[in-house]
């Protein structure tokens, strides 16, 4: 007979991952409760939030739902990171916060409905984040418009150089 406690984490696991696009993994030993908070802290401001669950009921979580199998990484004091926009936000606030505390590394996660091993889910920090993409791409598509209004206002600033150089002239031969 399963521990009431257990089904009432299961329910928990569900709903975190039904809530969110996708989690990251991380080992968090070594932290302390001042540390976890400040990770905490940081993770809500780019839309993550960090839990602790059981790993095994974690395994079966996934199953349920269908999800890959990631279940030979959750191993040892596993923290989730579920973000419920960009992986890569919360990817690069774990990041940032691993490198200031040296005691935080990621074990594995699920991004885009894949499984992710220790080394993928941190390729996820190194990416750009989706605004930094907009940015770019905005960027690419606005320099042949600038080109082009360039060069549409080369006639005209000609038509200006020599109107000046004229003015000169007269000025001068006055």
């Amino acid at each position: 007979m399963p521990n009431k406690n257990n089904i009432e984490m299961l329910g928990k696991v569900k709903e975190s991952i039904e809530n969110s696009k996708g989690f990251f993994v991380i080992d968090y030993r070594g932290l302390t409760v001042k540390e976890a908070q400040d990770m905490r802290r940081a993770l809500r401001e780019v839309d993550s939030e960090m839990k602790v669950y059981k790993n095994n009921i974690v395994r079966i979580a996934l199953a349920e739902e269908g999800l890959p199998d990631i279940g030979e990484n959750l191993v040892g004091t596993c923290a989730y990171v579920f973000y419920a926009n960009d992986p890569v936000d919360a990817a690069k606030a774990i990041k940032k916060k691993s490198d200031e505390l040296k005691k935080i590394e990621f074990v594995a996660g699920i991004a885009d409905g894949k499984g992710l091993d220790a080394a993928e889910a941190k390729a996820y920090a190194d990416l750009l984040s989706r605004d930094e993409l907009i940015a770019q791409l905005v960027y690419v598509m606005a320099s042949p418009l600038r080109g082009i209004a360039s060069v549409c206002a080369g006639p005209a600033r000609g038509l200006v150089t020599a109107l000046d150089a004229i003015a000169e002239q007269k000025k001068e031969a006055a």
